[in-house]
């Protein structure tokens, strides 16, 4: 991937270019790359070719940057030369000085339902996507998960779920070990996913509500003689969900298209509660729905967390990462570089702890 990313590099410069835009451009190389990549920049510069730098990592902002521009909630929030910055000064512009409420509700919480021993899974150059982590959760806590891109957090949830099948470590379910089940088994001993990106992985368009919200658990509505399915139980299940989630559908019946893309979300998070989990892994689940949208997401999380299922969910929104979890895991180079009780929330530590280790000064 690394090799890749420099490809498309040397791509553009091949075009004579006067501005180069690099968005994230260190996500998927190593610390050698990385070297490459800013050997390149000052070359650029030295041939008075423009180069804007957008990334999270702070230290190679300050490393190659003469100029800094701070961005928030879609605003420009600062600008300066980096001769007149640091580091602290970026994480105040990013975190801002208002102090959000969040929907937070006190609940009681279990025994520990999920254990992750030494969890491991390389990316095809040899890099670490989640290096050798640990931690557990308790049934009807919300965890959140906070990182930046290349963080390592989808590749997490995806491995907890099976998707991954070189990943290494040990995984407890409910006291029973899931780490070398396929994912069909997992989802039955009581794991489930809502993907980052619901349309492509977590709906089929052509299907409706009903549809979709049953296809993870058709055993479940299934006639043990003929095979065949039982619609009536199938429309009693998601009316259930449609109403406990509060989706707003005609129908049922209604294609799965015709919903808000808020709703959409709740009915992949239905389908995956109709496969009766345990623990719902959640990645980026309020991407590309509105704020109103959002804080009916965040109820969802609360409802489920109060009737016993464990939350984890992955965001790179710093808000949302505290907005309903009992703690905040933040990653950063596929490893666990914090973890924080809700007494210990602190925007400008959190981001401190999402820096990359391995970013180059």
């Amino acid at each position: 991937m690394g090799q890749q990313q420099l490809i498309e590099i040397a791509k553009a410069l091949s075009k004579h270019i006067k501005v180069l835009i690099m968005d994230e451009p260190t996500s998927a190389l190593s610390k050698a790359e990385v070297e490459i990549l800013f050997r390149i920049i000052v070359q650029l510069k030295e041939e008075s070719v423009t180069v804007i730098y957008i990334s999270h990592r702070l230290e190679e902002i300050m490393a190659v940057g003469d100029c800094i521009t701070v961005l928030r909630n879609r605003r420009l929030v600062a600008q300066d030369e980096i001769a007149n910055i640091d580091i602290p000064w970026i994480i105040e512009a990013m975190v801002g000085s208002a102090k959000k409420r969040f929907a937070f509700e006190q609940h009681s919480i279990g025994e520990d339902v999920l254990k992750v021993h030494d969890l491991a899974l390389k990316r095809s150059n040899g890099i670490y996507a989640v290096d050798h982590v640990s931690f557990d959760v308790k049934a009807g806590e919300v965890i959140g998960i906070y990182g930046l891109m290349g963080a390592g957090r989808t590749e997490l949830l995806e491995s907890l779920l099976g998707a991954h099948p070189l990943a290494l470590g040990d995984i407890e379910l409910a006291g029973k070990a899931i780490g070398d089940m396929p994912i069909p088994k997992r989802i039955e001993a009581g794991i489930a996913l809502v993907p980052e990106d619901r349309q492509k992985q977590g709906m089929v368009q052509l299907m409706t509500i009903l549809e979709n919200m049953t296809l993870s658990s058709l055993s479940k509505f299934t006639r043990c003689l003929t095979g065949s399915l039982t619609r009536d139980r199938q429309v009693v299940a998601a009316s259930d969900i449609v109403g406990k989630l509060a989706i707003k559908a005609s129908s049922v019946d209604a294609p799965i298209t015709s919903l808000s893309g808020g709703n959409m979300q709740k009915v992949v998070i239905g389908k995956a509660l109709l496969t009766r989990s345990k623990v719902l892994l959640m990645d980026e689940p309020t991407r590309g729905i509105d704020v109103g949208a959002k804080k009916d997401v965040y109820k969802t999380i609360s409802l489920l967390a109060r009737s016993g299922i464990a939350v984890i969910y992955a965001t790179s929104e710093l808000d949302e990462a505290m907005a309903v979890s009992n703690r905040v895991f933040v990653m950063a180079s596929g490893k666990l570089t914090a973890v924080l009780d809700r007494a210990q929330f602190d925007s400008e530590r959190i981001v401190r702890a999402s820096k990359p280790a391995s970013a180059v000064v």
